[in-house]
This record gives structure tokens, C-alpha cells and sequence, in this order.
């Protein structure tokens, strides 16, 4: 056994008894493999494992592996994570079947404008700011509602939910208490009366990576992003 498809059976086991320990069913909880600083041949080895979701944080290296891996193309939903620049936005459009990172409008109507007219809508989700930190991306909550609506309107996307990465940090109770902020955004969302709820699809929640699955899990998560507990430690060049 490889040690991917081993490392990917321990994370659906980790899945399973945190769905479990809080009373959800794991079914309801998808693992997104993040291949990112992996080569094609690494997902290929996942996706023979069982995996079909990988998600990719650089433009340029995830449209070269979805062309690598253009045989795979019909069963593999690629995801865009990472931090999106509008020189960028075409490729994205063009190949993606998700983007997890848009926290503004100026990004959400490129996707929309440069979504190709075969293919479905583009399912998206809104990176929220949850801890507040310069250095990361994402719109801030009292913004949130605001960039809903505009989003809501554009008829090659879909909104799905929201996405975040909290400051890391070892404590468990203030890994949930990010996540639990994100849940209660996603909840005030879903029942705001400023928004139309037929023109979005609010249900999913992308949080949780490896070292917070759990947290993640028990706070509503209903898609995990993990990394380095499948691939391996990254190299950096």
C-alpha cells in the first residue's frame, strides 16, 4: 500500500469518528485532497485511492495538473483555494469547478464574465476574515451580506457558502470558536430576509485542515481541507 492511499484512509478514519463523537453522519463531511507542491503523478495515486476532490492554491501549477491529468478530468472536481488576482481569473473560470477564495466583488464578476457558456455554473464560496488578520484574505463579517447580494445576481455562479482559515492554533476551544463564528455567519446568512434564497445554494461550510479536522467537524464543517496528513510535509522552492 502507498503511503498516500494509508495517510488517506487515516483521514476518512479521523472523519468518521469526529462525524460520530458529535453525532453527524460522516457522509455528510467531503475531503478535499490539497495537492498543492504535488505533482500530477501524487494525484493520480490519490484518485486510484478512491479520491475525487482535490484542491489547488496556485493558478498556474492547478491548471497544468488538470491538463496532465485531462483522462481523470470527468470524474475529479478541482477546487480553487488559494488567494485569486484578477490576471488570473480566466484560467480559473476556464477549468475549476469550484473557487473557495473570493472575498470581493471585483473577483466574482471576472469569474462570472470569463465562465465559459458550456460549462455549469461555478460553484463558489465567500472567504470570510474570521480572525482578523491582516495578513490573511477574506471580506470582513459586517460585509458579508452586502457581497452576497451582488453574487446572488450573477448568473454563471453559484454560491455555496463560506470559507475560512482561522489563525492557527493549538488550543481546541479556540479552534472550534472560529469555526462556530464561520457556522453562525453561514446561519445568519441562510435566514437573512435581505437575500433570495432561491438564487443561492447555502450549504456548505469549507473549514477544517489538518491539524483541526476535528474542531472543524464538531462546529458544522461539511468540507475538510487537508493537505500535508495526505501528501506529506511540503517543499517549498
Amino acid at each position: 500500500m502507498s503511503f498516500i492511499k494509508a495517510n488517506l484512509e487515516n483521514i476518512k478514519e479521523r472523519i468518521t469518528q469526529a462525524a460520530k463523537a458529535c453525532g453527524r453522519s460522516p457522509e455528510d463531511i467531503q475531503l478535499l485532497a490539497v495537492s498543492k507542491t504535488f505533482p500530477a503523478e501524487d494525484v493520480r495515486t490519490c484518485f486510484d485511492s478512491g479520491q475525487r476532490a482535490f484542491g489547488e492554491n496556485y493558478v498556474q501549477e492547478g491548471v497544468a495538473k488538470i491538463a496532465s491529468l485531462q483522462d481523470l478530468r470527468a470524474e475529479i472536481k478541482w477546487h480553487f483555494i488559494g488567494p485569486l488576482q484578477s490576471n488570473k481569473s480566466r484560467d480559473v473560470a476556464e477549468n475549476f469547478d469550484w473557487v473557495h477564495s473570493i472575498d470581493r466583488l471585483k473577483i466574482a464578476q471576472r469569474l462570472n464574465d470569463q465562465r465559459p457558456s458550456n460549462l455549469p455554473r461555478l460553484n463558489v464560496c465567500i472567504q470570510v476574515n474570521i480572525s482578523g488578520e491582516s495578513s490573511k484574505s477574506g471580506v470582513q463579517a459586517n460585509d458579508l451580506i452586502e457581497l452576497c447580494k451582488h453574487i446572488s445576481e450573477l448568473p454563471n455562479l453559484l454560491l455555496r457558502g463560506l470559507m475560512s482559515i482561522p489563525e492557527p492554533t493549538d488550543d481546541v476551544a479556540q479552534q472550534r470558536q472560529a469555526h462556530h463564528e464561520l457556522r453562525q455567519l453561514l446561519e445568519i446568512l441562510k435566514s437573512s430576509e435581505e437575500l433570495d434564497q432561491s438564487k443561492m445554494q447555502l450549504d456548505t461550510l469549507s473549514m477544517g485542515m489538518s491539524s483541526d479536522i476535528e474542531a472543524a467537524i464538531a462546529e458544522g464543517s461539511t468540507m475538510v481541507r487537508v493537505g500535508t496528513a495526505i501528501f506529506g510535509k511540503r517543499t517549498y522552492l
